[in-house]
């Protein structure tokens, strides 16, 4: 779960900062007619018990007991919005990592991977990531795991989720569990930087690699980002679903969306228009990284393929919010 941004506008129960917003028809978003509404209808009704707004609700029941067509439903009930059209968009993807790891320290495994301690008020700074690997939290039993590398933490950390892979054949599943309250910095930059690696090698395994092969070094790299985020078992979520995002419903892959809740309220259909790509995706998460009206992380599912995939994603394109009638019209006019 990319949760890092905690103020959340969840569907406009709370204050969204105000940008510029065009209210468009759907004959403007191309390829509307060929997406598969279906599934992001699907999607849409996870997100519907966290809806508060009046609006919001009106329409979810309708979605969750009239068994409407999937199209006809979107375009009857919400009418597309662009915010901050004039802005640069940025696609990146995310995905739920699954890392190899010990239930307990041993030869190998000496990296913790830690729940929060019930004394940090999340969101609030506290401890920086250098001071936490100085190990004032250890022997207190929030380790919930042991990783080989410190890079696979850092990365696991930017999911925001994961799956530890135990050599017993046991699975733990990881969800967001708070943060330290520090800003984020990017490592890859500071890898350039120091020299350690050149620009065009500057990548999430560029960086790893380096890490693992330089440990005193790497740690230090690593140690330029104060950001530093907990976890927390997810011991009654079904294998069969992915990861919990921002809204607290399993994310789909390719129809969840992490985004900035300032713009785009959480709970939203948002589409798409991204090279190929043509979709109504669900905006469902959020991410330290995810700063504007047109920013949107793509969540592309679990495991080696999916993070392959989410790793060549930084393009460009449109991204517009359907938002319910009422709502819309209220956003235009600077609700």
């Amino acid at each position: 779960m990319r949760a890092l941004a905690l103020s959340l506008c969840l569907a406009f129960s709370a204050p969204c900062m105000a940008s510029e917003a065009e209210l468009l028809t759907f004959d403007a978003l191309q390829g509307w007619v060929e997406d598969d509404h279906a599934a992001a209808l699907e999607a849409f009704v996870l997100s519907c018990p966290r809806l508060r707004d009046p609006e919001w609700q009106s329409v979810c029941a309708y979605a969750e007991h009239a068994d409407p067509d999937p199209r006809a439903f979107f375009e009857r009930f919400f009418r597309p919005v662009l915010i901050g059209g004039r802005e640069n968009t940025l696609f990146t993807g995310y995905f739920e990592p699954e890392l190899r790891a010990s239930r307990e320290r041993r030869a190998g495994y000496d990296v913790p991977v830690y729940r929060r301690p019930p004394e940090l008020e999340n969101g609030q700074p506290s401890l920086s990531r250098a001071e936490i690997d100085a190990g004032p939290l250890a022997g207190r039993g929030l380790e919930l795991g042991w990783l080989r590398n410190p890079a696979e933490l850092y990365y696991l950390q930017m999911q925001g989720s994961g799956r530890l892979l135990f050599d017993d054949g046991s699975v733990l599943r990881l969800g967001w569990g708070g943060q330290n309250g520090h800003p984020r910095r990017s490592v890859s930059a500071e890898a350039v930087r120091r020299g350690f690696l050149l620009a065009h090698q500057a990548s999430a395994r560029s960086v790893r690699a380096f890490v693992g092969n330089n440990p005193q070094e790497g740690r230090a790299l690593l140690q330029h980002d104060p950001s530093y985020v907990f976890f927390r078992e997810l011991g009654h979520h079904p294998a069969r679903l992915g990861p919990m995002g921002a809204l607290t419903v399993p994310l789909t892959p390719l129809r969840s969306l992490a985004v900035d809740p300032a713009h785009t309220p959480l709970g939203a259909p948002v589409w798409i228009e991204r090279g190929a790509m043509r979709r109504l995706m669900i905006a469902q998460d959020t991410g330290g990284a995810i700063r504007g009206p047109q920013r949107a992380d793509i969540f592309f599912g679990t495991g080696e393929g999916a993070e392959q995939a989410a790793r060549r994603i930084r393009d460009d394109g449109r991204m517009v919010v359907l938002m319910p009638v009422e709502l819309a019209f209220a956003r235009r006019t600077g609700f």
